[in-house]
């Protein structure tokens, strides 16, 4: 965790998995009790539902490749934005700030091959264990193609192409982006949706109040 000149502390904690897998709800579901919690959370929305729902995709880019690049340029501007207004406004708080990001970094590595994800990320200046770094926690939710079939739909998002197989393995390849990171929690379909959410936000508060044990030692 990061910390600010007036001594709050910067948690970032990441939401991924594949597509369908509740991300979205999952933001509207953790902001108040986070709040509860005493933090003041800033949350990033999905860069590429931002781009695609905007006209800007594989399609139109012309390669999932040159796509990638675009999205994972404008991914990095926005966590450095976010940062910026992190620490700009946390010297008029009395509490920590927090940023919830609906997918990191990382997440562009699912969907082209590693060495192409580790160039371009070269070309904007980092390594992977660097980018890794970035993120506190990381919180996989698994998509619905894996144990809730029923329950997969692309109608709720426009941005979301693939098929219950494709969202399977994308799902493998987020799993694969971000495998290394230290703190990562994966969140199953072992439940319904309700309890999914649920179990994501007891994983999270748990994480949060061990870290903050950690740094009352």
């Amino acid at each position: 965790m990061d910390y600010f000149e007036n001594g709050f502390r910067l948690v970032r904690i990441v939401l991924t998995g594949g597509p369908c897998s509740g991300k979205s709800s999952a933001v509207v579901y953790l902001k108040k009790p986070l709040e509860d919690m005493g933090y003041h959370v800033l949350v990033m929305p999905e860069t590429a539902t931002d781009l695609i729902s905007n006209g800007i995709s594989p399609v139109t880019c012309g390669t999932m490749d040159i796509y990638e690049k675009l999205q994972m340029d404008v991914q990095i501007a926005k966590e450095k934005a976010y940062a910026e207004a992190a620490e700009s406004i946390s010297g008029t708080l009395t509490k920590p700030v927090l940023i919830l990001y609906d997918r990191g970094m990382m997440d562009n590595k699912a969907y082209i091959e590693d060495d192409l994800f580790a160039r371009y990320l070269g070309e904007l200046g980092y390594t992977e264990a660097e980018c890794l770094s970035w993120y506190d926690a990381v919180f996989h939710l698994t998509t619905a193609a894996k144990g809730a079939e029923d329950a997969y739909t692309r109608s709720n998002n426009q941005a979301r192409m693939e098929t219950v197989e494709e969202a399977v393995a994308v799902d493998d390849d987020t799993l694969h982006a971000w495998e290394d990171h230290p703190c990562r929690t994966i969140i199953d379909n072992s439940t319904g949706f309700a309890e999914k959410l649920e179990r994501l936000w007891q994983g999270i508060r748990l994480f949060l109040e061990e870290a903050e044990k950690e740094e009352e030692m």
